[in-house]
């Protein structure tokens, strides 16, 4: 109640309406201000939604350059298993399945030509479910920006229509009735786009983000493919002690 009544004292400063946007939001009808509650809401998860996914990305792209340089430097698969088996991070992943895959293929009787290109499917399958995990929130930022900015215009249409009926009730067309209501419907356009701009701008650069770090997936991919291609290589017996040495 106290609330209620600062802002009651606070619209009114400027006279019995107030041309405030606190002023013109309790001014405003029920469904103009269901609007704007709704944008207010809108607003505050696209900035929420951005901010995890930022975070996520530094995390993510942290991890890769880590898991890259480390199997860089340990320069076979089986040297690289003991610290891939800790974590769940896509470099691990990947190194896990494609050591399985050359321990399978490495049985008696076994051939190997294929090795590779089994290895390969699920490297890919590996690179996409990380890539499309890392894009969860960009279509709710594309969603915000493109709906936005027709929900703040219904609540001005809407607001306009109640204007436009209180002059034909009160029989003037005096400016000074009316502007206040049709300044309470264009702050919901405002407050539509208020939401709309900064959204699109995170799905943007997120969505720029997001290709960064795929084609890191796809490095960390291509390395784990040259390093299996390298064990294949080996002659039998350095082949052999380096799985002794796992």
């Amino acid at each position: 109640a106290g609330i209620d009544a600062a802002l009651e004292q606070y619209a009114g400063a400027e006279g019995g309406h107030g041309l405030s946007p606190i002023g013109m939001f309790l001014a405003a009808d029920i469904i103009v201000k269901g609007v704007m509650i709704l944008l207010l809401l809108l607003s505050a998860l696209a900035w929420a939604a951005w901010l995890m996914r930022l975070g996520a990305l530094a995390i993510g792209r942290r991890a890769l350059r880590r898991g890259y340089h480390a199997l860089e430097n340990a320069g076979s698969l089986p040297q690289a298993i003991p610290a891939a088996r800790k974590g769940n991070a896509p470099v691990a992943r990947m190194i896990r399945a494609a050591a399985a895959e050359l321990e399978r293929s490495s049985a008696p009787g076994f051939p190997v030509a294929g090795v590779k290109e089994r290895a390969s499917s699920h490297l890919a399958r590996i690179e996409a479910a990380s890539a499309r995990r890392m894009q969860t929130g960009a279509g709710l930022l594309a969603s915000i920006g493109s709906t936005a900015p027709f929900i703040g215009l219904f609540g001005t249409v809407w607001g306009i229509m109640n204007s436009f009926i209180g002059i034909a009730d009160s029989g003037t067309t005096n400016l000074a009735v009316v502007a206040p209501g049709i300044a309470e419907a264009l702050l919901a356009t405002a407050m539509g786009l208020v939401a709309a701009i900064p959204a699109t701008l995170f799905y943007n650069q997120l969505a720029r983000a997001n290709g960064g770090y795929r084609a890191m997936l796809a490095d960390a991919a291509a390395l784990v493919e040259r390093t299996l291609s390298r064990d294949l290589d080996r002659p039998a017996a350095q082949a052999a002690s380096l799985f002794a040495a796992e």
